[in-house]
Order: C-alpha cells, then sequence, then structure tokens
C-alpha cells in the first residue's frame, strides 16, 4: 500500500470518527449516554475492519439521531436486553471481528459432534 492511499485512509477513518462524535454530541444527554454505553460494547465485540466499524457507528448515529427527533424512548430502541439489541445489530456488519470467527467455530464443531453421534447411534 503506497503512503498517499495509507495516510487517505488514515485521516478519512479518523475524520469519519471525528463527525461521528460530533453527531451523538448533539443528542440529548439521555440519548448520548445509551450510545456511548452501545459504543463501548461494540468497541469489544464490533467489526475490527475499521469501514466496517464507521459506517456501523454511523448507522448507530442516524437511529439514534431519528429515534430522538420522533421522541422515540430508548427502552423502545433498545429493548428489554440492550445486550440482545447490540446482537442484533451487529449481525448486519462484515464479519471482522475474532469474537464472530469463534463464535463460528464453536458452532461448526457442535454440528459436526452432532453429526458423529449420530453416525454412532
Amino acid at each position: 500500500m503506497s503512503i498517499s492511499k495509507f495516510t487517505s485512509k488514515v485521516i478519512g477513518d479518523k475524520r469519519r470518527w471525528r463527525q461521528y462524535k460530533a453527531r451523538t454530541r448533539q443528542l440529548p444527554e439521555n440519548y448520548r449516554t445509551a450510545v456511548d454505553a452501545i459504543e463501548r460494547y461494540l468497541m469489544y465485540f464490533g467489526p475490527a475492519d475499521g469501514d466496517s466499524a464507521a459506517s456501523m457507528l454511523e448507522d448507530l448515529a442516524d437511529l439514534f439521531e431519528q429515534s430522538a427527533a420522533d421522541g422515540t424512548p430508548i427502552r423502545e430502541i433498545v429493548g428489554e436486553d440492550p445486550v440482545d439489541f447490540v446482537e442484533a445489530f451487529l449481525q448486519n456488519y462484515d464479519k471482522g471481528g475474532w469474537v464472530t470467527r469463534e463464535r463460528e467455530k464453536l458452532t461448526n464443531a457442535i454440528k459436526r459432534a452432532e453429526g458423529e453421534e449420530g453416525s454412532r447411534s
């Protein structure tokens, strides 16, 4: 990768991050608190690739901006279990995180084990 491509990628991602943060700072305090909590969770379990992560955060900002404008209560956005909400939200983005790969490995291993179990019966 050339230095100019690398630099534009880094500056582009940084610019997107700053724009996202500026948008979330404009949210009402309770919505901003919810977005900050979701963002913190996503930093651990979200996509590792910068473009997917930026897109995901921009979509999160879109969702909360629209919800704030409509007066939608936060619990109506995230439901009773915020972890379920975030996990469902994450499924819309590229699988880049190690957690996703490990979940797939576990699921596939259990399927293989199940198949082996059925063949011994």
